[in-house]
């Protein structure tokens, strides 16, 4: 390897590290953020007094709508509310008479961490997504008397099975509100909500129902830090691509396009709403971060209004996606299932900006999903590495063979440049050199590319294992899952930049990040000539600092990601050791020499690169000289 090689290497971690600092705000930032929290602050307190205020006066009206009997949907303003529970093999689904919503999803099959149970029950074997107050739906529509709000009515259940629910609020004299649910086979929920009897009831236009949907985002996996990245209200616009809100700070956002779909995302699992009609313009959503030690990653928020048809012909339907973040079932949801539209909901697994996505979605996940049929996941990541390194070898193997023939070359460069020791020879000891590298056919720049290559396979690997679910709850070896941090330590204080833990795995990435830079670096000592071996000396302390700020970077991050790099850079280094004990340097020097003689009978002009980099040298050779001549002009001058 070569100090371009050695160049690559830097990039790629500088990208890697980037990624986790990228977003970092500036000091300015940071002081306009204090003073604009200390605006939103004044501001929220007075929004949160006239909420405050509105709620009580809300609550005065219900109270007295219930006791006056004259008042619209008197008799379901009262009652007593029931679950109701519907289920298949993949989830359960309890639903509430009071309010007519999905009060608690069971996500079955997937292990349950239990984060935080609040009834001292305990579920390995099913994840619960929500329950209680957690998720909250209501259904608005402006009449000409009152507002009506589904969360305020008590709905009488009926046609009850394990699939099927209708709910209906009755208002008196034929009018009524229904909620007709079908669950199907899988994660899907089906809802319409229609209006009989009303149609005089309502404002003249009025032709929207507005829905308010508020969710606590649950902790499920054990590294709070680490499943917040991926935890993020997202959501889709009508022909057009996802988006979401930050999953760093708090964030509002009013919406520009109609959309297709909502979804209150964690790491592995979401709860998604999606509308036949589409969600108009101006949807308003809110994502706020909470604390560690909450047992909850995000409060999402979403107002957002879509079509009503106030004479009860058509009713407003929407379809519910309460499961796991998988992105071969995701993409599999036909378009005959979702209102005849490609809602893209695969988009909910985050494969990485538009380059890495490709390399994700057409070789990663396919080499993945046939591996994972076979071999257990550890495995699996072994030898997804394994092909990796044999698809990446020919890159490696000519960066190493340029650093081998600049090594075999080093003392004749030594020899040809002796005489430019002095600093103001350095240009003409560069020129020199690649003189020389031109005639053995010797690019010094050739180890750097074949490294660079490789980059978008790391970074891809680093969006990919993140979001794969089938890691979720796997063992390998003593990493008890794959997909969260292995702790050898822990302490109940979250220490700034570490956390509350060691990862096992990270300290083994980090260690055989240390080596393997030990190793490159010895490798390096043969081939330096003259000022490289002293810009090869920072080189170094660069290149060991490195793991040191991996480790920062990467002790929350999951066993699986830690391990991947782990064997990665295991490969990697036995791969180099076995170029380095199968290269004949007195072969190889032979070859160069022959090249060389060859060269001379039949010069080759330069091009590219090469070309532009000798008409720059001597862009400045000249320079110099210019420099020099009126230098020595303008000593003669004052001499006489």
């Amino acid at each position: 390897m070569d100090k371009n090689t050695i160049v690559g290497f830097v990039l790629i971690a500088l990208v890697l590290f980037g990624f986790a600092w990228w977003q970092q705000p500036s000091a300015e930032e940071l002081e306009k953020q204090r003073i604009e929290l200390r605006k939103d602050s004044i501001a929220n307190a007075k929004k949160a007094q006239a909420d405050k205020n509105n709620a009580k006066m809300k609550a005065g009206m219900l109270t007295e709508h219930k006791t006056d009997s004259t008042a619209l949907f008197y008799s379901a303003l009262n009652g007593n509310a029931k679950d109701i529970i519907l289920k298949n093999d993949k989830v359960e689904l309890t639903l509430n008479t009071k309010g007519g919503i999905v009060k608690k999803a069971v996500i079955k099959n997937y292990i349950g961490h239990n984060i935080a149970v609040r009834d001292g029950s305990k579920d390995d074997k099913n994840v619960t997504l929500f329950s209680g107050d957690d998720q909250n739906l209501n259904f608005m529509l402006s009449a000409k008397e009152d507002n009506i709000e589904t969360k305020n009515l008590y709905f009488t259940p009926s046609n009850i099975s394990d699939s099927a629910l209708t709910l209906t609020a009755s208002a008196g004299d034929g009018k009524s509100i229904t909620l007709n649910y079908k669950l199907e086979k899988d994660y899907m929920l089906q809802l319409s909500l229609q209006t009989s009897g009303m149609a005089g009831m309502f404002k003249p236009g009025e032709n929207q129902l507005l829905v308010e949907w508020n969710d606590k985002c649950k902790q499920q996996e054990r590294g709070f830090t680490f499943e917040n990245r991926y935890a993020t209200l997202t959501y889709k616009e009508q022909d057009g691509s996802t988006d979401y809100l930050s999953e760093t700070t708090e964030k509002e956002e009013v919406t520009e396009k109609p959309l297709d779909w909502i979804a209150f995302k964690n790491q592995f699992f979401s709860a998604v709403i999606i509308s036949k009609d589409g969600f108009s313009t101006g949807a308003k959503l809110k994502s706020v971060p909470m604390e560690k030690g909450s047992h909850y990653l995000k409060q999402y928020h979403a107002n957002m209004a879509t079509a009503f048809d106030p004479s009860g012909k058509n009713a407003s339907e929407f379809k519910f996606y309460f499961g796991p973040n998988d992105f071969r079932l995701l993409n599999n949801i036909k378009s005959e299932r979702t209102f005849g539209k490609d809602l893209e909901m695969q988009r909910l697994v985050y494969l990485g900006w538009p380059l890495f996505r490709i390399i994700n979605r057409w070789f990663t996940i396919y080499v993945f999903d046939w591996l994972s049929k076979i071999f257990p996941m550890g495995v699996v990541l072994i030898l997804i590495t394994l092909l990796l390194k044999v698809i990446t070898f020919p890159m490696v193997k000519k960066s190493y063979m340029s650093s081998a023939k600049m090594r075999v070359l080093k003392p004749k460069l030594d020899e040809a440049t002796k005489q430019y020791n002095k600093p103001e020879d350095q240009m003409q000891k560069q020129q020199a050199m690649m003189q020389m590298y031109s005639e053995y056919g010797v690019s010094p720049l050739s180890g750097c590319l074949p490294m660079l290559i490789q980059m978008p396979i790391w970074i891809a690997m680093f969006n990919f294992v993140p979001n794969a679910i089938q890691l979720r709850g796997e063992k390998f070896l003593w990493m008890n899952d794959l997909s969260t941090y292995d702790p050898i330590i822990t302490w109940g204080k979250n220490l700034w930049m570490i956390g509350d833990h060691i990862s096992l795995t990270c300290i083994l990435f980090c260690s055989a990040n240390i080596l393997y830079s030990w190793f490159t670096m010895q490798q390096q000592k043969d081939q330096m000539v003259g000022q490289q071996a002293e810009q090869m000396k920072m080189m170094q302390w660069m290149m060991y600092l490195m793991p040191l700020f991996f480790f920062f970077m990467f002790n929350d991050y999951s066993s699986g990601l830690n391990f991947y790099y782990f064997i990665s850079l295991f490969f990697s280094a036995a791969i180099m050791w076995t170029l380095r004990k199968t290269t004949d340097d007195e072969k190889l020097l032979s070859i160069l020499e022959a090249r060389r003689v060859e060269n001379k009978k039949n010069p080759k002009k330069l091009t590219g690169l090469a070309a532009r980099m000798q008409a720059l040298q001597e862009m400045q050779k000249r320079q110099q000289e210019d420099l020099k001549r009126k230098q020595e002009d303008l000593n003669r001058k004052k001499r006489q």
